[in-house]
C-alpha cells in the first residue's frame, strides 16, 4: 500500500476522514449514555440537564456530519493535474477501519481444529495481517485494485478454513461508514469481505476521476474505470443484501450505481466532442440527442437521490450537482438544436428528407400548428423556433447557476462556476445575435428533447478470476477436506509390517489419499486404521497434497521396513463420498467406471440438524463433488500422479446460507 504518512492530497482527506469518525464515534456514544439515562432517571433536574447535553451532542454531530460531507466533495483533490475546463467528477472515499489482530484466534484454531503446530504457521498470519494493513492505503492505479482484490480473494480461504458456520471466531471487524462516519462491528467475515469490494469500488472511482479528460485515451480508462466501479458496487449489492452500513445498503448502492454510469455518459459524450463539434446539421443533430441523454440519466441520479431512505444520509452536494448537471446538459441540448435552425437554411442541394426525418427524430411531438418540414422551408419560422430554444436554454442555463450558488460546498468549486457561467454567457450571446422585433408576438414554445445515443454504457462484472493468489495456509491441506466445516480426529500413528498378502487396503482419491476397502482382519485394521481415513504423511513425510500414485510409491520406498503412517478420520458421520472411483487390481486390465452415488447431502443435513439462523450477510454456492480414483495396493504399477487442483475461494462456502 501507499505510505500512509505521505503528505498527498488524497492522503490528508483519508486522515481527516479517520479523525472525523472517532470524534463521530465519541459523539454518538456520548448520545447513547445520555438517552439511556434518560429512559432510568425520573429526577425533573437531571432529565432537564439531559437533555440540554443532548441537544448539544446532537448539535455536536449535524457540524461533524457536514464536515465529512466537506471530505465527500472535495472533488478537485482527486480530479487528474492538468489545467481543465470540464465540470469535475465525483469519487467515493475509501471506507476506514481499525486494525484486526488474527494471531491468537487462528494459532488457537489450528491446534484445536487441525490438531498442528500453530507457531508453525506464524508467518502465514503475519503475511495475512501484511496484506489487509496494506490495504487500508492502496495505490490509486490498478496495483491498488488488484492488491485489494488479492485480499478479498484470500479472505474466502480464511472463511472457509478458519470461519465454522456454527460459531464466531472472536475476531471483531470494525469498519466505518463512508458518507454517516458511524462505526458497524461485526464478528462476521462477510462485513469485512463487503466492506473490500466498496473500497474495491471507490477505488475505481478514484482512477476515473484522476484520468486527463483532455485525450482520448485519458477519457476512455475514465469510461473503463466508472463501469467497473458500478459492476463493482452493483456486485455487492446483489451478493451481500443485509449489511448494516447506511453506505452498503441496496437502495445505497443502486444510486451508487446511477451516479457511475451516469459520470461514464458524461465521459462519453466529452470523448465525441473532443476533436471539436462541427457546425453541421447532421452533426449537431447527433450532438444535440447525446447530450440530451446525459442531461436524463442525471435526472434519474437527482430523483434517486431524493428518495428516502437515501435522502437522509446522501451528500446534499451531491444531490444539487447531480440536478446541476442535468440542467447544464439540457440547456446545451437546446442551444444545439437553436444553433441548427438559426445557423443552416435550408439550400437547393440539400436532402430534404434526411433533414426533415433528422429534424422530427429530435422531438416527441412538434409545436401546435408546426411541420419538420414547413419549418426548414419557412426561414421565419425557423427562427422562431430556435429562439424559442435558445429561450429555454438560458432557463436552465440560470437554474443551474441558482442552484450552485445556493449550496455553499459547491459555490466554493472555481471550475463549476466558470464552466456554467460560460455556457450561459454564449447562450446569451447566440439570443443576442437573433432579430428581436417579434418577441413579443411569438408565442412557439419550444418542445422537450428526445435522448439518444449510439454509445451503450453498463456496468462491467469484476474479473476476480484474472487475479491468481496462493492460499496463506495451503499447508493444511488441500481445501475439499481440510476446511472449517469438517472436524478430524487427531492425528494417529499407523506402524504397519511388511507382509506376503499386502498392506490389506486400497486407496482412493485425489490428494489426500483415502483408505478404501479395508480389510477387517488385516494388520493395519489391528493397528487402528479405519476405513474412509485420511494419510495425511507416510514415513514422517507430508502427504496432504500427494495424490494416490504418490503415496503408493512413498509405501513402496519403504522396502521391507515396517510401514509407518499417519492418518486422521472424520468426526462427521455424515462424510462426503466420491461421485467417480477408478479401479485398478492386478492381472486384470485397467478400467475405468463411473458410480452414481444417489446422495443427497443438503437432505442428510437435515436430518441430522435443524437448519441454523443465518447471519446478518449471506453467500453461499452448491458444493461440489470432486471426482476419486481407487488403486489396489501393493502390486498395482505406478501411474501418472493425478494432477493437483488449485480451489477457488468460493469452492467450499456454506451450503446451509442462501445464494443470492
Amino acid at each position: 500500500g501507499c505510505n500512509p504518512l505521505a503528505e498527498t492530497g488524497r492522503s490528508k482527506l483519508q486522515n481527516q476522514r479517520a479523525v472525523l469518525n472517532q470524534q463521530i464515534l465519541r459523539a454518538v456514544r456520548m448520545r447513547a449514555g445520555a438517552e439511556n439515562l434518560l429512559r432510568a432517571t425520573t429526577n425533573n433536574k437531571v432529565r432537564e440537564q439531559v437533555l440540554l447535553e443532548l441537544s448539544f451532542v446532537n448539535s455536536d454531530l449535524q457540524i461533524l456530519k457536514e464536515e465529512l460531507e466537506g471530505l465527500n466533495i472535495s472533488v478537485e483533490v482527486y480530479q487528474n493535474a492538468e489545467e481543465t475546463f470540464s465540470i469535475p467528477l465525483v469519487p467515493l472515499g475509501l471506507k476506514e477501519t481499525k486494525e484486526v489482530d488474527f494471531t491468537l484466534p487462528l494459532k488457537d484454531f489450528i491446534l484445536e481444529h487441525y490438531s498442528e503446530d500453530s507457531s508453525e504457521y506464524e508467518d502465514e498470519i503475519a503475511d495475512l495481517m501484511d496484506l489487509r494493513q496494506a490495504c487500508r492505503t492502496p495505490s490509486r492505479d490498478e496495483a491498488g485494485i488488484e492488491m485489494l482484490i488479492s485480499y478479498f480473494l484470500q479472505l474466502g480461504y480464511v472463511e472457509n478454513r478458519f470461519f465454522p458456520p456454527t460459531r464466531h471466531m472472536g475476531v471483531l471487524f470494525t469498519w466505518y461508514d463512508s458518507f454517516t462516519g458511524v462505526p458497524v462491528c461485526q464478528q462476521n467475515l462477510l462485513l469485512e469481505k463487503a466492506s473490500i469490494l466498496f473500497n474495491i469500488g471507490a477505488l475505481y472511482t478514484q482512477i476515473g476521476t484522476r484520468c486527463n479528460r483532455q485525450t482520448q485515451t485519458g477519457l476512455e480508462n475514465a469510461v473503463d474505470a466508472f463501469q467497473k466501479a458500478a459492476g463493482v458496487l452493483s456486485y455487492l449489492k446483489e451478493t451481500f443484501t443485509h449489511t448494516p452500513s447506511y453506505d452498503m445498503s441496496p437502495a445505497m448502492l443502486n444510486v451508487l450505481v446511477k451516479m457511475m454510469l451516469a459520470q461514464a455518459r458524461e465521459c462519453v459524450f466529452e470523448q465525441i466532442g473532443l476533436s471539436g463539434i462541427r457546425n453541421e446539421f447532421f452533426t449537431l443533430v447527433k450532438m444535440t440527442q447525446e447530450v440530451a441523454k446525459v442531461g436524463e440519466v442525471y435526472m434519474l441520479v437527482n430523483t434517486a437521490m431524493n428518495q428516502e431512505p437515501v435522502k437522509e444520509n446522501i451528500p446534499y452536494s451531491w444531490s444539487k450537482l447531480a440536478q446541476i448537471k442535468s440542467d447544464h446538459y439540457k440547456a446545451l441540448a437546446h442551444y444545439f438544436i437553436a444553433t441548427i435552425l438559426c445557423d443552416h437554411e435550408l439550400q437547393p442541394g440539400d436532402d430534404e428528407d434526411q433533414q426533415e426525418k433528422a429534424l422530427s427524430q429530435l422531438y416527441d411531438h412538434m409545436p401546435e400548428g408546426l411541420m419538420a418540414l414547413a419549418v426548414l422551408r419557412d426561414k421565419v419560422r425557423r427562427k422562431q423556433l430556435g429562439k424559442a430554444h435558445l429561450r429555454k436554454a438560458i432557463v436552465y442555463h440560470e437554474e443551474a447557476l441558482r442552484v450552485c450558488g445556493l449550496c455553499k460546498k459547491l459555490r466554493n468549486i472555481d471550475v463549476l462556476q466558470e464552466v456554467l457561467a460560460a455556457a450561459h454567457k454564449r447562450s446569451l450571446l447566440k439570443y443576442a445575435q437573433q432579430e428581436t422585433e417579434d418577441d413579443y408576438l411569438s408565442l412557439i414554445q419550444a418542445p422537450d428533447v428526445l435522448p439518444k445515443t449510439e454509445h451503450k454504457i453498463e456496468t462491467i462484472a469484476p474479473q476476480f478470476s484474472k487475479v491468481k493468489v496462493k492460499d496463506f495456509f495451503h499447508k493444511l491441506g488441500p481445501l475439499t477436506v481440510f476446511s472449517a466445516k469438517q472436524r478430524w480426529t487427531a492425528p494417529r500413528t499407523i506402524r504397519i509390517p511388511q507382509e506376503a498378502g499386502g498392506l490389506g487396503f486400497h486407496l482412493k482419491g485425489g490428494s489426500p489419499a483415502q483408505i478404501y476397502c479395508l480389510d477387517p482382519v488385516c494388520s493395519a485394521a489391528s493397528m487402528g486404521l479405519k476405513e474412509g481415513d485420511y494419510i495425511v504423511s507416510v514415513g514422517g513425510v507430508d502427504c496432504k497434497w500427494l495424490g494416490v500414485n504418490e503415496v503408493l510409491e512413498k509405501l513402496r520406498s519403504v522396502g521391507e521396513q515396517p510401514v509407518e503412517m499417519e492418518v486422521i478420520s472424520c468426526q462427521d458421520t455424515a462424510a462426503s463420498l466420491h461421485s467417480k472411483s477408478a479401479t485398478y487390481s492386478v492381472g486384470m486390465q485397467k478400467t475405468y467406471s463411473l458410480i452414481c452415488l444417489a446422495m443427497d447431502e443438503d437432505k442428510i443435513d437435515q436430518t441430522k440438524k435443524s437448519p441454523l439462523k443465518l447471519p446478518f450477510l449471506s453467500w453461499g454456492t452448491k458444493n461440489r463433488q470432486k471426482a476419486a480414483s481407487t488403486l489396489c495396493l501393493p502390486s498395482a504399477v505406478a501411474g501418472s500422479s493425478q494432477t493437483k487442483k488449485k480451489l477457488s475461494p468460493f469452492t467450499l462456502l456454506n451450503s446451509e446460507s442462501s445464494l443470492y
